[in-house]
């Protein structure tokens, strides 16, 4: 994996529940326009759980059509079934992804000995380059530094790290553990600095559905070590993370903001039982949109 910005795609709906290819189509181009050096489908903002293997398959699919070798393709495979999430990683390399976000198992989260089997066991079974997911708020669990230290030099598909933990020094800590070829991607989208001085490889995280240019932008001005405007398109996204702060759940918030940015017509909602966005929400989100 390279360093940059990875999008987390939402998975845009038609009002029936289905996928609305013709969005999610758009979706993806603008993402691509953009820079973005990667983009995960059914990641948490994608809902990966509300989606069946062979629906995630046909989405694959879909999306190396729309996406080719413009950018790399994640898929999110991660089950509570070691076998389902082999056979699906499996498959989704087989239908073009170019690589696979594993999500602990969650609910009742493993223990680390437990946790270290399950990735073992998976990366043996399958070619295809894993990348960790850590999200111990939804899991349970954490992926301490000292196991994914211990994952990735013993597995040399495993090649990443999503680390969605609000904790700067919790990142800095599984950068450390791992090693320059292992990339550390911090699930905050505020934290891109300080995990690329840290030696991270940049974020996944969801605003860059909204605002994927300002994200490669400061990407590129990093890169070329120019980091008074880098610093300064950080500060915009410091601002947009104000975002979350509305509505109950944050995924169709992110979706709503989306439509806002791009003008993409899809119908705002999951799956999942959620309250939709009020009208006052919807202004509010809005007005933080325009304003960056």
């Amino acid at each position: 994996m390279q360093s940059g910005i990875y999008c987390p795609s939402i998975t845009p709906l038609t009002a029936d529940g289905e996928f609305d290819f013709a969005a999610w189509e758009a979706h993806l181009d603008n993402l691509t326009q953009a820079g973005v050096n990667g983009i995960l489908i059914f990641g948490s903002i994608g809902e990966f759980y509300s989606f069946s293997s062979e629906e995630k398959i046909e989405a694959t699919k879909f999306a190396k059509s729309c996406l080719g070798d413009r950018t790399q393709l994640l898929v999110g495979t991660g089950t509570n079934s070691l076998d389902e999430t082999t056979q699906l990683t499996r498959k989704a390399r087989a239908a073009g992804a170019d690589g696979a976000v594993v999500v602990s198992p969650y609910y009742f989260g493993p223990t680390e000995e437990q946790a270290e089997q399950y990735f073992t066991e998976l990366a043996r079974a399958t070619d295809t380059p894993l990348i960790l997911y850590n999200f111990p708020d939804r899991t349970g669990t954490d992926l301490s530094p000292s196991l994914v230290g211990r994952l990735s030099s013993a597995n040399p598909n495993i090649v990443g790290l999503k680390d969605t933990v609000d904790s700067i020094a919790h990142n800095r800590q599984e950068i450390k553990a791992t090693g320059d070829n292992f990339a550390v991607l911090s699930g905050f989208d505020e934290y891109y600095i300080s995990n690329r001085v840290a030696g991270g490889a940049g974020v996944l995280s969801g605003l860059t559905n909204v605002v994927p240019e300002t994200f490669v932008k400061m990407h590129r001005s990093y890169e070329n070590q120019d980091y008074g405007t880098a610093l300064s398109y950080a500060s915009t996204i410091s601002r947009l993370m104000a975002v979350y702060e509305v509505g109950d759940w944050f995924i169709p918030t992110i979706q709503y903001a989306t439509r806002v940015k791009t003008a993409l017509n899809f119908k705002v909602g999951t799956r999942a039982h959620h309250i939709p966005l009020s009208d006052s929400e919807k202004q509010l989100i809005e007005t933080l949109v325009s304003e960056i």
